[in-house]
């Protein structure tokens, strides 16, 4: 999960993804990250850890950290919250391979509309209410995907 500071969005959708697969049994790796340095070594967002708290989630033991060249052997699929995050993402790569472990992650609910995630830093409750929405769908569809690969 990939995001510009790796304080807000990309936090939740770890935390969500996390709960998801532990609910589902699932035995999967999940890890968040940002395409900047500016929180590199800092807990999410108070107010993410509050959104998460509220179903459920303890997001509280992360840390932010920069997205890395290592990362695309180490995982098999790197959701991006917006085209920014996508095109700086996509420009660490070193092949077609790596390219395609790369996707927008509200491509999942929403096919081939390379929608972004709104970044709530800026917003209130209620942008961090809609983001927590959107990225909880989006799991959704990665969990039930998963399980279709594995069947």
């Amino acid at each position: 999960m990939t995001c510009l500071g790796n304080i807000c969005r990309s936090p939740l959708a770890e935390g969500i993804l996390e709960k998801k697969i532990a609910e589902s049994g699932l035995d999967l790796s999940v890890d968040s990250a940002a395409t900047s340095d500016y929180h590199v070594g800092d807990k999410p967002d108070p107010r993410s850890i509050s959104k998460a708290a509220e179903y459920g989630i303890d997001i509280t033991a992360q840390r932010g950290r920069q997205i890395q060249k290592s990362d695309f052997q180490e995982f098999d699929r790197i959701f991006v919250m917006d085209t920014s995050n996508y095109l700086n993402t996509v420009a660490l790569t070193k092949n077609l391979e790596e390219i395609e472990k790369v996707e927008m992650i509200l491509n999942l609910i929403n096919p081939g509309s390379n929608q972004s995630v709104p970044d709530p830093y800026f917003g209130g409750e209620d942008c961090f209410e809609n983001v927590y929405r959107l990225l909880d769908a989006a799991c959704d569809v990665v969990i039930k995907q998963i399980k279709n690969e594995q069947s």
